[in-house]
């Protein structure tokens, strides 16, 4: 495979994480999938991020986002053995 073929499967792959951090966040079902409401709050997020209060956006969304990863994550392996263990 070429250079240029490697670069553009990385940056399709990037393209697709990011585009299901949308869908997972549930902003997709909010508005209705309407791409210039998304794209709108996309500017406005980046406009806060330009602000005074960049700083502290910045930590607000990290540990937000943190969070909400946490949530997803599918339990251990060792949990599941333990809860088949229960059971028996």
């Amino acid at each position: 495979m070429r250079d240029w073929q490697k670069e553009r499967r990385k940056r399709t792959r990037h393209l697709i994480e990011v585009g299901g951090l949308v869908v997972k966040a549930g902003i997709v079902n909010l508005t209705g999938d309407d791409r210039a409401m998304i794209y709108g709050a996309m500017i406005w997020m980046a406009e806060k991020l330009k602000s005074e209060d960049a700083e502290h956006t910045r930590g607000v969304w990290t540990k937000l986002g943190k969070m909400g990863f946490e949530i997803d994550r599918p339990a251990a392996s060792n949990d599941r053995m333990q809860t088949q263990q229960d059971r028996t």
